[in-house]
């Protein structure tokens, strides 16, 4: 285990030379909130500012990624680790000009990766910094153990929450739960929220508040708030026709939101330190080893 978390920095010093990627983990404390169509639509709109944009669907249950976008990978992150794949077959290219990885049966394979294996997919996973500016990793629903070993290796994390309170008790479940984790840091990760389907501006304030006091009283983690997407029927509508809101409206209430909410990210962009996608898939295989040597 050492041997293999000493190869595993060496292998991350060898690729910090290369430009890194801005990595932004999206989540939720439970399904249904729209956190995938706000992944897909925030990769368009950074794409539109003239950003290279993957987006990593590491829901490897529901695919969500290719379902919503009506395209279906050929291959996915499992055939790179196992069957011999390269980085560009993997990376299936989706509307206007963004481009998708999906997880597939990869994810539940990283804890179970022999020592090659483990630096094979670091080194292969290190390309990607070079050929995308952002990566959006669209994590599962919930607090399963795959979530939250997604988001306690980001540096980055943006929490979706409507105001149902079911989505507000899970969503603080969430953070609750990230909070225990002993490899969860609150210096090193920015954590920001979005109110999703709200009914007002005020509203997604409101909601914000909320959960921002209860946060800030009980697990002492900053939480910083993006912006509101407006509850939008015309959602749903591109959702069953399965293209994105920003193309098929993008004068839509939530389209220009989410555009807002994008111009905002690029203002901060600087302040938010780059660590590539190998150094969050370090920290992701680092993190699933250590849960299957206990």
């Amino acid at each position: 285990m050492m041997d293999q978390a000493e190869g595993l920095r060496k292998m991350i010093q060898q690729t910090e030379s290369r430009p890194a990627a801005r990595v932004i983990t999206v989540t939720s404390g439970k399904g249904g909130v729209g956190k995938s169509s706000i992944s897909i639509n925030l990769a368009i709109q950074l794409s539109r500012l003239g950003k290279r944009v993957v987006v990593f669907d590491a829901d490897f249950g529901l695919a969500n990624i290719e379902v919503m976008l009506g395209i279906r990978p050929q291959f996915n992150m499992a055939d790179l680790m196992f069957r011999g794949k390269e980085l560009k077959d993997i990376v299936t290219p989706g509307p206007e000009n963004i481009s998708f990885i999906s997880g597939g049966s990869g994810i539940q394979e990283l804890a179970r990766m022999n020592r090659d294996q483990v630096m094979y997919l670091t080194r292969k996973l290190a390309e990607l910094d070079a050929y995308a500016d952002v990566i959006i990793i669209d994590t599962g629903a919930g607090i399963s153990d795959n979530v939250l070993e997604f988001v306690v290796s980001s540096s980055e994390v943006l929490l979706i929450a409507t105001p149902e309170p079911t989505s507000i008790t899970d969503a603080y479940a969430l953070l609750k739960a990230l909070n225990r984790k002993k490899e969860f840091s609150k210096t090193n990760t920015t954590i920001k929220m979005i109110s999703n389907r709200v009914r007002s501006k005020e509203e997604g304030e409101h909601l914000y508040e909320k959960m921002s006091i209860v946060v800030q009283k009980f697990l002492n983690i900053p939480l910083e708030y993006l912006g509101a997407v407006p509850l939008d029927e015309q959602i749903a509508k591109a959702v069953m026709r399965q293209k994105p809101i920003s193309v098929t409206h993008p004068d839509a209430p939530s389209a220009k939101a989410i555009k807002e909410i994008t111009e905002k990210l690029m203002k901060i962009e600087k302040e938010q330190e780059k660590r590539g996608i190998s150094q969050f898939f370090s920290n992701l295989i680092r993190s699933k080893m250590s849960k299957a040597n206990k």
